[in-house]
């Protein structure tokens, strides 16, 4: 494999370039199926940011391994180092705070962390690394997902609500929130005549849908106004 390159001075070989290219485009496809778990729930980075890292992750391996060769004392390393601490900077751009108590976007941020990996290894070569890691990845998004433990146990949920300042019409919303088993973590409350206006974020196992508050608007001409 790439026998133009065990010289000292370089000879790559038509071969060789295509071993790249097969190296690139591998790992493009693999960074796809790692962005279809994030595109497929509507997360920021979908499949094009994920190829696109594994891509480039995969081109800068290929420098860092081979690109220094007709100098003898280059440390081709510190390229492959660079994208380990600089895929930090995209990851973050992915993570915000919703609310006050609520931070979204780890996972996606560990994603394309995961897919520079990915990209990394093919672009070294490393097929089957790249092929395990990819797998493992999409396995971890998927299953653990669906098991709920701790925080993830729960959802938060901004609400916003305009509704008439009477015990009855309060006890409709309330009940809203109360069926859900929701827990009101913070609330902005403010008086507009006979009507309050409540800014709430509220923590719950599964959120208010749009239906459900499309039904209670409906239903109550006490709540003039929500948004779930």
């Amino acid at each position: 494999m790439l026998n133009g390159l065990t010289t000292y001075i370089p000879q790559i070989t038509l071969y060789d370039n295509l071993e790249f290219l097969i190296r690139i485009v591998l790992a493009g496809f693999l960074g796809i199926i790692v962005g279809l778990e994030r595109a497929k729930r509507l997360k920021e980075a979908g499949t094009r940011t994920h190829c696109i890292i594994a891509c480039t992750a995969a081109t800068l391996m290929i420098l860092s391994k081979y690109a220094f060769g007709d100098v003898g004392s280059g440390d081709g390393a510190r390229i492959a180092a660079q994208v380990v601490s600089g895929i930090s900077f995209l990851g973050a751009g992915v993570i915000f705070r919703s609310g006050r108590f609520s931070i979204q976007g780890l996972t996606t941020a560990a994603g394309i962390w995961g897919t520079a990996a990915v990209g990394m290894a093919v672009g070294a070569g490393l097929y089957w690394v790249g092929l395990m890691t990819t797998a493992a990845l999409v396995i971890i998004q998927v299953v653990l997902h669906r098991i709920r433990i701790g925080s993830n146990a729960f959802a938060t949920q901004e609400i916003a609500v305009r509704l008439q300042d009477d015990p009855q019409t309060h006890a409709v919303f309330d009940g809203l929130i109360l069926s859900h088993k929701g827990q009101i973590i913070e609330s902005s409350l403010r008086r507009d005549g006979e009507y309050i206006s409540m800014n709430l974020v509220v923590r719950l196992p599964e959120p208010v849908t749009h239906e459900e508050a499309l039904a209670l608007l409906t239903a109550n001409p006490g709540i003039t106004q929500i948004s779930v």
